[in-house]
């Protein structure tokens, strides 16, 4: 005997878990805002932010290049954004409410980073893949690239969900 599905939420509920975590994302969570980060997207297997070059953000003052410890947070941010929406997906017929309460015990577990490029440029743009989500850790692809498309960065990070 099969159960039938749970409806999925509104749109308007969609809207507002989409707007929820833009907002987590670029205002509660103080250190991203310091950052600058802004949500491009919040569509599964589209979440992307991005940010723009300051001199607050160089991390080699004769090449103005972006300071790896920011490119770094940046992919671990996006890493956990990716997954924040999984799970908004994975759960679609909770409420915008009780989705963003499944957010309070996520956390990095691991990170690993590959600086591949240089970061120079004027703006940047963040993105992350899910590749995998249990029911206490997700992992995720990540990637950063300057304004031009160029490759500067990857990552793959672990976080626990649950």
């Amino acid at each position: 005997m099969t159960s039938a599905p749970h409806p999925r939420r509104s749109a308007e509920e969609q809207q507002r878990l989409d707007q929820d975590i833009t907002e987590l994302f670029e205002h509660r969570i103080c250190f991203n805002e310091t950052l600058g980060l802004k949500v491009v997207s919040v569509q599964a297997g589209q979440a992307a932010v991005r940010f723009d070059m300051r001199p607050d953000l160089v991390g080699h003052y004769v090449y103005g290049r972006l300071h790896g410890g920011v490119i770094s947070a940046v992919l671990d941010a996006m890493g956990g954004m990716a997954l924040m929406v999984a799970i908004g997906e994975k759960h679609a017929d909770e409420s915008a409410a009780l989705v963003m309460h499944r957010f309070a015990r996520m956390g990095t577990i691991d990170l690993r980073v590959d600086f591949l490029r240089q970061g120079i440029g004027k703006h940047f743009v963040a993105t992350a893949e899910v590749i995998r989500l249990g029911g206490r850790v997700g992992s995720t692809q990540m990637k950063l690239v300057n304004q031009d498309g160029t490759l500067i960065a990857t990552g793959n990070g672990a976080y626990m969900v649950s």
